[in-house]
């Protein structure tokens, strides 16, 4: 089992960019599909990309266009480029990892969770 760390997380102001990271423990990581979510005060879990283990991306439909998942198994790490951040952007974002198949927007088929790294956009 992976052990995972986000960092990258910050206070920006709207249509500004930021890329975070979630760092992987573990000899096998490329087995991993990863995913990235979000949790704003109030509101549920929500899916934002993840990619699976050939490095095929898939996003939500409120970051697709904007965010950029990508990851290099040689280091262990899975990238979240976020540009034209919005407000509406402002959550706690969790990196998470599983091995098994499913949907993977789906935040019940991981197994594996980050501590969250939290991003607010200022209008």
């Amino acid at each position: 089992q992976v052990r995972l760390v986000e960092s990258g997380g910050g206070l920006v102001q709207a249509g500004a960019s930021l890329r975070l990271s979630c760092a992987a423990s573990g000899r096998t990581f490329s087995n991993y599909a990863m995913g990235w979510f979000r949790q704003a005060p109030g509101k549920e879990r929500e899916f934002v990309a993840a990619i699976n283990r050939n490095g095929i991306p898939f996003y939500g439909s409120s970051v697709q266009g904007r965010f950029t998942i990508s990851r290099d198994n040689a280091k262990n790490t899975v990238y979240l480029q976020m540009n034209s951040l919005n407000p509406d952007d402002t959550a706690v974002y969790y990196c998470a990892a599983r091995l098994s198949g499913g949907n993977l927007g789906a935040s019940n088929t991981y197994d594996t969770w980050g501590q969250g790294t939290q991003v607010t956009v200022s209008s």
